[in-house]
């Protein structure tokens, strides 16, 4: 299964706001569409809008006709606009830093030979992200046992990536091996990632999952239910902290205090050594009617209450049991385990 498709030179996706109730395929065909897909969540996960980002300029590219220097201060600049789309996972800026390192390298030859060039890493980007998602799967397993209960928080899976998911991928390996794999998904207010599309992915690989209200996390965590925790992740700062969806702190806050292991599946494009800690992961916060309603249709508020709405909460890597990665799992302490195993990222 997949959420994005390249074909026959155009780019399609699976418009995630219409889940679970439609599977509706849209084309992307220029960088302000593009944009839309990406801001509006129709296009969402932290690897994913890496790959789908770099798909959209290599498509822009080719059906954009200008001499050569203003086609490549276009790409450029149609660059830098989809880096600002969603600022705190770091793996669009990721991608699209890939896309103008091409551009940039390839600037000598001519705009056939750019367009190419373009669409190759575009496509290396994406079956990358594949295997990472693989790599993730082979090393995380050794953490989970037969008869697991996991709770997850927001999604993590194939509509978050080009391939399997982060979390999810260690669950569909785990569930293939042992056949007796539990699942609760939180809901995942407000937008209900974990009701709409966790919930809609494992229904689809027949895991045995369980919804719960993002409020119930730690009664099953006080009354044994859960025996890990796995979660995905947005940015993770050189100390180990990390952002991802909001709610996510709430989850390993009560995780210590249960002392059940709490562990963050991510790539290595997800990490951003330039910054020390979570204190600088830049916290994007959205529009005020997805708390005043239930996905824009029910109204479950005042219309004019005053509404704080971050999308993204940051959980000190104190909190951390251990990151997976597809380099290998890091344990603490993370600022010295996380330079040793990435390297110079």
């Amino acid at each position: 299964m997949f959420s994005i498709k390249f074909r026959k030179s155009k780019l399609y996706y699976l418009d995630q706001t219409k889940l679970p109730q439609k599977e509706v395929w849209k084309q992307c065909r220029n960088i302000s569409e593009g944009f839309s897909a990406i801001k509006e969540l129709k296009v969402r996960g932290a690897p994913l809008i890496g790959v789908f980002a770099a798909y959209c300029v290599a498509v822009y590219a080719k059906n954009l006709n200008l001499a050569k220097d203003k086609f490549i201060k276009e790409i450029a600049k149609s660059i830098e606009e989809l880096k600002a789309c969603r600022p705190t996972a770091v793996n669009l800026a990721w991608a699209l830093t890939e896309l103008k390192d091409t551009l940039l390298k390839n600037s000598n030859k001519n705009t056939a030979a750019i367009r190419k060039a373009l669409l190759d890493e575009a496509q290396k980007i994406y079956r990358q992200d594949i295997e990472l998602c693989n790599r993730m799967a082979e090393f995380g397993i050794k953490l989970i046992k037969s008869g697991d209960t996991i709770l997850t928080h927001c999604n993590a899976g194939f509509l978050a990536t080009a391939g399997e998911g982060t979390a999810l991928s260690l669950i569909y390996k785990a569930n293939a091996v042992y056949k007796n794999i539990k699942v609760y998904a939180d809901e995942t207010r407000p937008l209900l990632q974990g009701a709409r599309l966790t919930a809609w992915e494992l229904s689809k690989r027949k895991i045995n999952c369980t919804l719960i209200c993002d409020n119930m996390a730690a009664y099953l965590m006080q009354k044994g239910k859960i025996d890990k925790i796995l979660v995905g992740a947005d940015r993770i700062a050189a100390s180990g902290d990390t952002a991802n969806k909001i709610g996510t702190y709430s989850v390993a806050v009560a995780a210590n205090y249960h002392k059940v292991p709490f562990y963050v599946v991510a790539p290595f494009s997800t990490f951003d050594l330039s910054i020390p800690t979570g204190s600088r992961i830049p916290i994007e916060e959205r529009d005020p009617q997805e708390v005043r309603t239930v996905l824009g249709k029910i109204g479950i508020a005042p219309e004019n209450i005053k509404v704080f709405n971050p999308a993204f909460d940051v959980t000190p890597a104190k909190l951390i049991t251990a990151i997976v990665s597809d380099r290998g799992v890091i344990y603490p302490p993370y600022n010295k385990n996380i330079k040793k195993l990435l390297g110079g990222i």
